[in-house]
């Protein structure tokens, strides 16, 4: 089975098409259910991060203006992920960033997105929320670190599209594929 490639970006605001950058990527890649590998970095935009995302993230202005530039670090993650499908936890916010960062930095952004959002809300509509915190706390799912944090939520969406893998081939009785 090829990688799947988990993403998450934090970021100083709501869109790139209002200005908005990235401050933090993270991508996991998740292979037969599994963690293989990782990427994170911050990331230098030199766009100004508001006081409440520093406060929602932790993730200060010295600490992006100490990060390597966005179009190295973008070219880096689009080297990790390679030809691999990508999914996000609200893949419309993700993709839209991960086509922004990658067009500052020169670079195509070809991949398709999956959302674990769309997904966990078909696979478990009886769920209180489909927030990741929220529905990770509800299937019993480890929290990996900070909420807020792009490596602590990807893990967590891999944790959760595994979950829900593992449970569209139970409830379908289809075998888990070994490769």
């Amino acid at each position: 089975m090829p990688p799947i490639a988990v993403i998450d970006f934090e970021t100083t605001g709501i869109s790139p098409g209002q200005g908005a950058r990235a401050t933090e990527v993270a991508i996991v890649l998740l292979e037969g259910g599994v963690v293989v590998d990782r990427f994170q970095s911050l990331m230098k935009t030199g766009a100004w991060i508001p006081p409440f995302i520093t406060q929602l993230t932790g993730i200060t202005n010295a600490m992006v203006n100490a990060a390597p530039a966005a179009a190295e670090v973008m070219a880096q993650a689009a080297r990790f992920v390679g030809n691999a499908p990508m999914v996000a936890h609200n893949a419309s916010f993700d993709s839209k960033f991960w086509q922004s960062e990658l067009q500052h930095a020169g670079l195509a952004a070809p991949q398709p997105f999956a959302c674990t959002v769309l997904l966990s809300r078909r696979v478990f509509p009886d769920a209180p929320s489909h927030s990741l915190g929220r529905i990770t706390d509800h299937l019993g799912l480890p929290r990996t670190g900070r909420a807020h944090r792009a490596l602590a939520d990807a893990e967590m969406a891999a944790a959760l599209l595994a979950r829900m893998q593992r449970e569209l081939c139970q409830r379908f009785g289809v075998p888990w594929p070994d490769h």
